[in-house]
């Protein structure tokens, strides 16, 4: 395809209207044109493959060329992820009850598949010394759909709670982990979990980044559920820069607990960076995975793994001071 046919084709598929809506609220923040912005925009989405929320996200627009070159905008991620996914083993990933059954040593709490077959009787024996758990669709991203449940939803009525899962379609409930107090210091409401991507590349295999997703009062830690991120330092699980959200907040401190965020050690992360090194050889034609990782007093254990990654959390320009991107770290493990 020649360059006018695939910018044709590219601008053919731009949200136009979330463009607009982007640069006005670039224009309030930085004082820079609207039409600059638009522009701008345009420019970094033909030659970057950057989407709107990738330009504001990684505020592309106090970026050089060579500094955009290193952003990990949706284009470039989703490219890797076809290289690296075949997608008939995505399931494995997608399906979380296939997940639970395959990553079992790594899980270490109870879980039970809700669907059509799934009986009271069944349930009340799940549920008999459980003092509250979480309702996981069995397929979705980005923390949509879960919900927590204490005792007093089913202790009265287990055929009714039964009636209220199912009417959520098809899941997954599961045990609540307890976090380990050090986690529970930054932030309470939440389990604090460790995003760890690994990557079995051409050139090398092993961790390519991790960040600390924190929570903000809310009962998921999710970036798109309000939370927020830091990166993590892979040699000594500290963690090496602010904590910022996808709105652009940033936070030295935890604005709920005054815990500080630069300079707080992950507890038992040298073990999370082990399980992960573990289990990216136990499905191989997904090479490229996003583990989510809680940590617990007795260790580490496993939440998720997504075999289509958000590239939101390791592009947010406030853990780039220099505006040197996370890409430099992913062409260390295959080219791009």
């Amino acid at each position: 395809m020649s360059k006018l046919g695939y910018a044709v084709k590219r601008a053919m598929k731009m949200d136009w209207k979330k463009m607009r809506q982007t640069a006005d609220m670039l224009h309030e923040k930085t004082g820079k044109s609207r039409a600059w912005l638009m522009q701008d925009m345009l420019r970094c989405a033909l030659r970057y493959n950057a989407g709107y929320m990738d330009y504001k996200i990684a505020a592309m627009y106090n970026l050089n060329d060579a500094q955009r070159r290193t952003v990990i905008t949706r284009g470039i991620s989703n490219n890797i992820v076809r290289r690296m996914n075949d997608k008939a083993y995505w399931h494995y990933f997608d399906d979380k009850t296939t997940f639970n059954t395959l990553f079992a040593p790594y899980i270490g709490r109870k879980w039970i598949k809700v669907d059509d077959s799934l009986t009271a009787d069944a349930l009340a024996e799940f549920l008999s010394d459980l003092p509250a758990v979480l309702f996981k669709p069995l397929e979705g991203s980005s923390g949509v759909g879960i919900v927590k449940y204490n005792k007093a939803d089913w202790e009265k009525d287990i055929p009714a709670f039964l009636n209220t899962l199912r009417g959520q379609g098809a899941g997954l409930l599961e045990e609540l982990l307890v976090q380990h107090p050090e986690m529970s210091r930054l932030c309470p409401t939440s389990v604090n979990t460790v995003r760890i991507a690994t990557l079995l590349g051409d050139k090398r295999e092993g961790v390519v980044y991790a960040f600390l997703r924190i929570g903000n009062g809310k009962v998921m830690d999710n970036v798109d559920q309000g939370g927020m991120a830091a990166r993590v330092d892979l040699a000594t699980g500290k963690l090496l820069t602010v904590a910022a959200d996808k709105a652009g907040n940033v936070y030295d401190k935890h604005p709920i607990t005054g815990t500080p965020i630069v300079g707080f050690t992950i507890p038992y992360f040298k073990e999370a960076m082990d399980m992960c090194l573990q289990a990216m050889h136990k499905v191989p034609q997904v090479r490229f995975v996003a583990w989510d990782v809680a940590i617990t007093a007795d260790g580490p254990r496993f939440i998720e793994g997504n075999s289509f990654p958000s590239h939101a959390v390791p592009q947010f320009a406030a853990h780039y001071p220099d505006g040197i991107g996370i890409l430099p770290e992913f062409r260390k493990f295959i080219d791009i």
